[in-house]
């Protein structure tokens, strides 16, 4: 029986995360469905599509694919076996689909009998590397932290079936760490074949939306609001930052988007050698609204002793 190559039919590497492939399948199915679709094989290619979904939307289901993936295929291809001893069984396999194929019937039972085939002659072979997401906060990348994280993973037993576990592991989140790079969590990845140890567990970081901050790289860039007489005269202020609280000099006659550079005050360095971010203050003027007259009066002073013209040079 041939292989089928869900990660194709869905268009997506073998890497994708979870919400990857749920985007693409949607996409799919919105080309072939059925009642919305002129290709003229739409009615096949959306079987196809919902049985590569089925698999790769489940942890479990995409742990034994994938498992099944790695081991050598014979010139016969995946031969039928009798049964679905030693799989997941009937449990649910396959709910919501109408006809799945031969492949996706005995995609369980045969990948628990190849690796119970593979075991019992002594072979062995390393668990596969996965890959999933975790997200922080700014601050955290700036003093570090412990993060829990609520890990699904895939087991096979001594009967080689593929049962599913979730646990909550406290990942260590190091201080320096940047937007996008991976954490490895050593032995929490795809099941070994054999005495072999399990893969790798790979975390991808990303941090929480802030609508204060933007990080470029180990740079950070912070809105910072100032009263137009802060802004006018200059002085000292106050401003929160990820890493507390600082002490600011605001130039006189600063305008709104300047940027005042603290060096060194970006995300840490994460080794010996290498360089601090810098953190950018942006100043955004901050014009309160006059709450009663003797306030709109001084802005009717202000007015008339400024003679002040915002659009001088613009053209209007």
């Amino acid at each position: 029986m041939e292989f089928k190559d869900y990660y194709a039919a869905l268009g997506v590497d073998k890497t994708a995360g979870p919400d990857e492939i749920k985007k693409a399948y949607r996409k799919l199915a919105r080309k072939y469905h059925p009642d919305v679709s002129k290709e003229s094989d739409a009615d096949a290619r959306m079987k196809e599509v919902n049985e590569a979904y089925a698999v790769l939307g489940d942890a479990e289901k995409r742990a034994a694919y994938d498992e099944l993936g790695r081991l050598p295929r014979g010139a016969g291809g995946f031969g039928a076996a009798p049964g679905r001893e030693g799989g997941f069984g009937d449990g649910g396999f396959g709910d919501g689909l109408d006809d799945p194929s031969d492949f996706f019937s005995q995609l369980f039972g045969q990948a628990a009998r190849a690796r119970q085939a593979g075991a019992k002659g002594g072979r062995r072979m390393r668990g596969r590397d996965q890959h999933a997401a975790i997200e922080i906060t700014l601050a955290d990348a700036y003093r570090g932290a412990t993060r829990p994280l609520n890990l699904r993973t895939a087991q096979y037993d001594a009967q080689g079936q593929l049962a599913g576990s979730e646990r909550i592991v406290n990942v260590q989140v190091p201080k320096g760490v940047m937007e996008g790079q991976h954490l490895r969590l050593a032995g929490m990845g795809g099941p070994g074949l054999g005495d072999a140890g399990p893969g790798d567990l790979y975390l991808e970081v990303h941090f929480g939306a802030d609508r204060r901050y933007r990080v470029d790289g180990r740079d950070v860039y912070a809105k910072t609001p100032v009263a137009p007489w802060e802004a006018a005269l200059g002085g000292e202020i106050e401003v929160a930052t990820p890493d507390g609280k600082v002490q600011l000099k605001v130039p006189a006659g600063s305008q709104a988007g300047r940027k005042l550079r603290l060096r060194g005050r970006g995300i840490p360095a994460a080794a010996p050698g290498e360089a601090a971010g810098d953190l950018y203050l942006v100043l955004e003027v901050v014009v309160p609204a006059p709450q009663t007259d003797e306030q709109r009066k001084l802005y009717q002073n202000l007015a008339r002793e400024m003679a002040f013209d915002a659009r001088a040079g613009t053209g209007g």
